[in-house]
């Protein structure tokens, strides 16, 4: 255990600062156990309290209990006796769906459930380890170190394409399409309810208050960066509906968020309330059928199927699209039976 008057001391015996945050401003007192495992991504509230019995979380640079409530401003620290890994990537041989490859980018079709990148309490099994493993000296932006290659992400159980840089040229003229929103980007996503119309959604996104794992809508400027998603029915299947979602920003959890905030959450979406029946009948037999679905696809219900781009060299625009994924096509199918025998 790390005493106050110990700090110092044990920074000159080489502790390493893992993760820093600092607390919003509109953070509500809560538990600092409970605020770290809403904050970090896989990770357990256990792994989280065996780290504050250690004393290797710190508040304002001393120690603290489990019970601690966090308060706005609040820097929060994790120091442990080995150096972080975030930027040091370790190449290991795992399969990736490479669609499409020349000297500037690779086009990969990412299988839901995997990392992108290596982040604190995550450092293998990612789609970057892989990356590393296959190809050499991949660039990297500034202020984005042990992510070589990257120029934007999906979430772990999001299924779909993601644009690879292979040289700083490529990196530097992606980053810019990327940040004019110039990039054209397509998902499908199946989600609750029967959506009366075609729309857009927009909003100021920022983490939620009262969790910080996932994303909220707010009005107030102050509160998160401005977001736009335009959507289009593609499919009426009941009480769920298929919709194709492009992307003029790239935030955090967009679609996802953005479609909490409609009140039509993706189908099977556990971080914003999806997972359980939201629309349909009470009787047994409907409660087993979604929960066969959610069986089918244990993950949220979104494919990042297709991406447009004016190429580096070139500076043609390229378009790149995917098919959707197994578990995806095999719940569309169950429910679309469903309908048939309904109707």
């Amino acid at each position: 255990m790390i005493e106050v008057n110990d700090i110092q001391e044990a920074e000159e015996q080489d502790f390493y600062e893992h993760l820093n945050v600092v607390v919003d401003k509109g953070q509500s007192l809560v538990r600092i156990d409970k605020f770290l495992t809403q904050r970090i991504e896989n990770t357990s509230r256990n792994r989280i309290q065996n780290a504050i019995d250690a004393g290797s979380v710190l508040v304002n640079g001393n120690p603290v209990k489990g019970s601690y409530k966090v308060k706005p401003f609040d820097v929060i620290s994790i120091v442990l006796p080995h150096p972080p890994r975030d930027t040091e990537v370790y190449p290991e041989d795992l399969p990736i769906d490479i669609i499409y490859e020349d000297d500037d980018v690779i086009m990969v079709n990412k299988a839901a459930g995997m990392v992108v990148h290596p982040g604190f309490n995550n450092y293998n099994g990612t789609l970057v380890n892989a990356l590393v493993y296959h190809f050499q000296q991949l660039p990297q932006l500034p202020g984005n170190e042990g992510r070589p290659g990257l120029v934007h992400r999906i979430d772990k159980d999001t299924s779909g394409l993601l644009l690879i840089s292979k040289n700083e040229k490529a990196i530097t003229y992606l980053a810019k399409q990327f940040y004019d929103h110039t990039i054209t980007r397509k998902y499908i996503a199946l989600v609750w309810g029967d959506l009366a119309e075609d729309g857009t959604v927009t909003g100021y996104i920022g983490r939620s208050a009262k969790d910080r794992k996932v994303m909220a809508i707010y009005d107030e400027e102050d509160k998160g960066k401005w977001s736009v998603t335009h959507y289009k029915v593609l499919e009426r299947l009941g009480y769920v509906t298929l919709i194709e979602c492009e992307l003029e920003t790239g935030r955090t959890h967009q679609i996802r968020a953005h479609m909490k905030h409609l009140g039509h959450p993706l189908f099977n979406d556990s971080s914003y309330g999806g997972n359980r029946i939201i629309k349909g009948t009470v009787f047994s037999k409907y409660k087993s059928f979604v929960e066969n679905c959610f069986e089918l696809i244990p993950r949220q219900a979104l494919h990042a199927k297709s991406l447009g781009f004016l190429h580096p060299s070139t500076k043609k625009f390229v378009h790149f699209d995917s098919d959707v994924p197994h578990d995806f096509q095999q719940v569309l199918e169950k429910w679309r039976n469903y309908v048939k025998v309904e109707h």
